[in-house]
């Protein structure tokens, strides 16, 4: 068909992709077509029993044989019944299967995928592709692909059927369809286009409802309503044409088919009529015909349609395994080496990292050594790159040059799970789901205790507050449950507390509370960072006095280190900064 024509790479991947239901689609493949047979022999049945209906009227009707002939109509087309209704079930049944398969391996995907592809890329695009898309799929197998064999089935059985009746009445039915055929093509090119345009607009609808969702309060704040609204503006009349014109264009097959249908039963009822009236057929031959027209001339509105759809699915696979089809972070199945509890040297030996896609390196060369058990605070102006340097630590990004060792091990030869269970993280972005207090502090984590649990949000201040609540530490979290942004940061700081990871990693761990909750929950912190190698990010520079060793960072270099009375009697560049906020605060 035309639309495998236009990707055949999408139909090649899908049918490689569902080969194991291959032996149930043939089933019901074969039930549709049988299920056809029989149905075009209701025509020839019918001429014999209309030949004998006519013949009666002359002397008698043969009433055995007109019955026979009725019976026999009615068990066919029984059989036929049933073997499409198991044609449905099966496809049914697949699709869903393909349908769950594929959202299954997307969810994977996600999980394989490095943050850089997250980074370009819209989580409602993303989302559009999960849902959207594969449910397109789905639809299609389910509603084209068994209506495209009956229908290609009833075509060729018909064309069989016709000729077997009349060889002249067939050639007149055929010749009209020609043309039927070439102005589908011709549309189905022209449609294609669109229908891949539809489901990229889709997907970046998606994304922007759910970027101006997400930032609703900020939308609001800065009166950007109107900005917001002409840029869904734009992007809703791009999806409208995109879907339009693929549906207009699409839309044209049908009227075009029943008028090319209709042009040739018309045709066929004239050649008839002549060859009646020459006594070359019968009357019953005439009734068979006409039907077998129909049988004929049917199909190909059917098949326009399921071609509309397999557009529709097209456009939607491409999109689906090119996100299957991304490059993933490094198999790591390989590496045997493993860290059982890390002691927490850290070396950052000759550091290099730049994103992709970009030359400008945002850590230049970054060489430092951290003793185990030692509080190592990062600081410097925005863009320093802070945050980078500990995603490379954890391997949320990976070196462009150089390498870090924990425990002398390279983090390159440990898995990044391995890497992962080493570190206990609070980030300035909170993240909490949909379900209890409870399960959210004890998140991916067994054995916690109830009062390991309340222990933990004693210590962060929060106790008193779940106490509060209906149902305590089993409130579920959503929409009902207002949570300010300073009481999601002491959930997460919790969590992290309950992870009794052996090492630490907070970046910007109190920048949502209030000053007495910050006092509260360094206080905890200084608990929990005792015998820890703990890494702290912070801007506010009184929160981290107390660490052993300050690493001042500027674009990408460590320009200062040591601890914090040793770099104010330098009176360089971190004295400028803590004086900065000092007289900020005054």
């Amino acid at each position: 068909m035309t639309a495998n024509n236009k990707q055949p790479g999408t139909w090649s991947k899908l049918l490689r992709y569902c080969h194991k239901y291959i032996p149930a689609v043939l089933i019901a493949v074969l039930g549709a077509a049988i299920g056809t047979v029989l149905t075009l022999l209701g025509p020839d049945k019918l001429s014999e029993m209309t030949d004998l209906i006519t013949q009666g009227f002359a002397s008698s009707i043969d009433m055995d044989a007109v019955t026979s002939i009725g019976f026999f109509l009615i068990i066919i087309y029984g059989i036929s019944a049933v073997l499409s209704l198991l044609q449905g079930l099966i496809m049914s049944s697949v699709t869903q299967k393909v349908s769950k398969r594929l959202r299954g391996d997307l969810s994977h995907k996600m999980n394989r995928l490095p943050l850089s592809y997250y980074n370009n890329s819209t989580t409602g695009d993303i989302l559009s592709r999960v849902t959207n898309d594969v449910d397109t799929i789905g639809q299609a197998l389910n509603q084209s692909v068994g209506t495209l064999v009956t229908a290609l089935a009833m075509f060729i059985g018909s064309i069989i059927m016709m000729f077997k009746t009349n060889w002249i009445m067939t050639v007149t039915a055929i010749v009209t369809t020609i043309i039927g055929f070439g102005l589908m093509s011709i549309i189905m090119k022209k449609s294609q286009k669109y229908f891949q345009s539809q489901q990229e607009y889709l997907g970046k609808i998606n994304g922007h409802v759910e970027e101006v969702y997400t930032g609703h309060t900020v939308v609001k704040a800065y009166n950007a309503e109107a900005q917001m609204r002409g840029a869904f503006e734009d992007l809703n009349r791009n999806l409208k044409n995109s879907v339009f014109k693929a549906q207009f264009l699409s839309g044209l097959m049908m009227p075009i088919m029943m008028f090319i249908g209709n042009l040739g039963f018309v045709a066929v009822c004239v050649v008839g009529a002549v060859l009646a009236t020459n006594g070359d057929i019968s009357f019953g031959v005439i009734v068979a015909f006409m039907m077998y027209v129909r049988f004929f001339t049917q199909p190909l509105s059917q098949i326009a349609q399921a071609a509309q759809s397999l557009q529709s699915a097209s456009a939607a696979g491409k999109r689906v395994f090119e996100f299957l089809e991304a490059e993933e972070m490094d198999d790591e199945s390989g590496k045997t080496v493993q860290l059982k509890a890390a002691t927490g040297k850290v070396k950052f030996d000759h550091v290099q990292f730049a994103y992709e896609g970009t030359d400008r390196p945002v850590i230049k060369d970054f060489s430092t050594e951290v003793q185990p058990g030692k509080k190592i605070a990062i600081v410097g102006p925005t863009g320093a790159g802070k945050t980078t340097l500990v995603n490379l630590l954890i391997r949320f990004n990976e070196l462009t040059d150089g390498e870090i060792y924990i425990d002398d091990i390279p983090i390159s030869g440990l898995t990044r799970e391995n890497i992962h269970d080493q570190f206990c993280m609070v980030l300035q972005d909170t993240w909490l789901f949909e379900g209890t207090i409870r399960e959210n502090l004890v998140y991916n984590q067994t054995g916690i205790t109830d009062q390991e649990i309340q222990e933990a949000c004693k210590s962060v201040g929060l106790h008193h507050f779940i106490q509060t609540l209906s149902a305590g530490y089993d409130t579920v979290l959503n929409d009902k449950v207002n949570l300010s942004a300073g009481q999601k940061q002491q959930l997460t700081i919790a969590r992290a507390m309950l992870k009794n990871a052996p090492m630490l990693i907070l970046d910007e761990a109190t920048s949502s509370v209030d000053t007495r909750t910050e006092l509260l929950i360094q206080q905890a912190m200084d608990r929990l960072m005792e015998g820890r190698t703990s890494f702290v990010i912070a801007h506010r520079l009184s929160t981290i006095r107390n660490a052993d060793i300050i690493l001042v960072l500027k674009d990408g270099d460590i320009l200062e280190s040591g601890s914090h009375s040793e770099l104010l009697s330098k009176n360089g560049f971190y004295a400028e900064l803590y004086n900065s906020q000092f007289e900020q605060v005054s």
